[in-house]
């Protein structure tokens, strides 16, 4: 018998043995769940779609990273029991069961605090004044007596011992409300236009789709042990912005007025890959949406991501380097065969531009498209709230409003559906809480992660700095128009300081032989709803905490000496000029304007 083959055998021979190969490098996988077949082959069960991804990765030569090894073990939303076990011993998890737990919206944030915190989600952020009593309950009876707004229109209960943690998602359960999937490698809240349904200029209501968006999440278990967290937003063309294009998935609501093929109406603008910690907004890829499409295409888009995600490399696994890696158009292909069908392409829409978004239309009291009725928009310091103030809160928004109480992502909230001959009394009776519809220049757009006070992540305590850098700076500077500063204490950038006018990232300075709390600071971002849409640009490095207010107040001197008019912004300041020439002038920024 000859061992001369031709090449099509030798193909053929050489597929057969790699095969071969593929699968004993699969099977070498830690633990098997019940989704993939004891005896190897295609992976079934609802967990499949990630399991078979793990088995590609091993099969290509890789190798499954702690978490991913942890997941395919038990899936964490099958941990309740033991769950239940630590918090009856009034214990915390410990190693990877940390990860883990975070699947059920429990964070253990030692050693910033020993004490869990619980995320919930919200969606469209919007709550009914009941469920904002019931978690004011909550956070007195298992946890610290007040909650956290964030950067996702939610809330975060904090201080929550290990024995409470049960019973705090019970109640949150009780109140038709979850934490289901808050955490870890899953779709974060879904967020969209707060205004919705009672904005002026707003094209589509994202109440619907948001609801809708979340309950796909909570009922397809595709959609949780992704290769890293996602984030979805809609924007129905609102005047609150929604930054929907520093999200994974972000949806623009656009006016279509004609064109070869199509039908005027309202449709979403497809934007994928968002990630402005990482320095990139989502880019448009050129792909019309009708509302009713956005769903099954989103679910789509998150399938192609768990298919193709990275395994073996956590810093390398978000969306971004997935499209990076296999291109856009080859990405979107794999959306389409997900979804099912080719996707609308825009080229040959006419559209109306888009209407922008205000910056600070989160602030104040706004006139809604219902004749006669307001929305109030209440500035909470650095967005925490007593539960004292949530419950009072509720019973204005109840007497007073619908009931209806609106989260954003500036981590404040807005009461809607106000009566012309109500806003007076409203506005008394938060200013009796210490809350206000009204704030400085400064105070409007002040952002600031947990900080160290409550992360284990975090350099610096960015809250307790932001409101003392606005105490200074309002006592030296008459600002006439609002400045966006966000502070944010690591590299996940939960404050987004790069899209800030200033951002503010925590570092350890070295000064002599101790190391202090400072900051890096950045300058002139903004995103594409205020037509800003721009990373913002390298200022200073290293800058001590005691160094940084009187750094912020020169540049802020000599943007008001030298802008061009009074209408210039300070983003407007900053990208007409150069890093080099901002420095110059803002060492020369006179010392009269500094005098306390």
């Amino acid at each position: 018998m000859t061992e001369e083959f031709d090449d099509a055998q030798k193909q053929w021979l050489q597929g057969f043995v790699s095969g071969i190969e593929a699968r004993k490098a699969a099977d070498k996988l830690a633990a098997r769940g019940a989704g993939a077949p004891a005896g190897g082959g295609t992976p079934t069960g609802p967990d499949a779609l990630q399991h078979a991804a793990q088995d590609r990765a091993v099969a290509a030569g890789g190798k499954l990273v702690a978490e991913e090894t942890a997941k395919r073990a038990r899936h964490p939303l099958d941990r309740w029991d033991e769950m239940a076990g630590r918090a009856e011993a009034g214990q915390f998890p410990k190693g990877m069961d940390v990860f883990l737990t975070k699947y059920h919206g429990l964070f253990y944030v030692a050693p910033a605090e020993n004490s869990f915190m619980c995320r919930l989600r919200i969606p469209n952020g919007i709550l009914n004044a009941w469920q904002m009593r019931g978690l004011a309950d909550a956070a007195d009876a298992f946890g610290g007596g007040y909650a956290d707004v964030t950067t996702r229109a939610n809330l975060q209960i904090r201080e929550i011992p290990a024995h409470a943690a049960i019973d705090l998602l019970l109640a949150v359960e009780d109140l038709g409300l979850t934490a289901r999937g808050s955490g870890a490698d899953n779709i974060r809240n879904i967020t969209g236009s707060p205004t919705a349904g009672i904005d002026r200029q707003e094209l589509y209501d994202t109440r619907p789709l948001c609801r809708a968006m979340h309950h796909y999440i909570l009922n397809h278990r595709e959609m949780y042990g992704l290769p890293r967290k996602f984030n979805i937003a809609f924007d129905g063309g609102g005047r609150v912005p929604v930054l929907e294009d520093t999200n994974d998935i972000g949806f623009v609501a656009t006016e279509v007025t004609g064109g070869e093929g199509f039908e005027p109406g309202i449709y979403f603008r497809l934007q994928l890959g968002g990630i402005t910690g990482h320095l990139d907004f989502a880019f448009e890829t050129g792909i019309l949406l009708k509302p009713e499409e956005c769903v099954p295409v989103a679910g789509a888009v998150v399938r192609a991501f768990a298919i193709h995600g990275d395994r073996t490399n956590r810093q390398k696994a978000r969306l971004k380097y997935v499209i990076h890696r296999m291109g856009r158009d080859a990405f979107v292909a794999e959306v389409e065969k997900e979804y099912g069908a080719t996707l609308r392409r825009a080229a040959g829409a006419r559209a109306t531009p888009r209407v922008l978004a205000d910056k600070h239309g989160h602030v104040g009291v706004h006139a809604q498209r219902q004749s006669g009725l307001n929305y109030l928009g209440l500035v909470l310091p650095v967005g925490r709230i007593t539960a004292e103030q949530m419950r009072a809160v509720a019973e204005i928004a109840q007497r007073f409003g619908s009931g209806k109480i609106r989260l954003t992502v500036w981590q404040n909230l807005l009461i809607s559906d106000v009566a012309d001959r109500d806003i007076g009394v409203c506005i008394a009776a938060l200013a009796a809480l210490g809350l206000r519809v009204e704030a400085s220049a400064i105070r409007r757009g002040l952002i600031a992660c947990t900080g160290n006070a409550g992360c284990k992540f975090a350099a610096a305590n960015t809250k307790g700095h932001a409101l003392k850098l606005a105490d200074y700076l309002e006592t030296r500077l008459a600002l006439d128009t609002p400045i966006n500063i966000h502070l944010t204490g690591c590299h996940h950038s939960c404050a987004q300081h790069y899209i800030g006018d200033i951002g503010l990232i925590a570092a350890k300075v070295e000064r002599g032989d101790e190391s202090v709390e400072g900051y890096h600071v950045f300058i002139g971002g903004g995103a594409a709803s205020t037509a800003e849409q721009a990373m913002a640009r390298e200022y200073a490095t290293s800058v001590a905490y005691d160094e940084l207010p009187p750094l912020v107040e020169r540049l802020l001197v000599a943007y008001l000496a030298h802008r061009q008019s009074p209408a210039e912004s300070f983003f407007e300041f900053c990208r007409r000029h150069d890093i080099a020439a901002l420095r110059e002038l803002a060492e020369r920024a006179p010392v009269s304007a500094l005098a306390a």
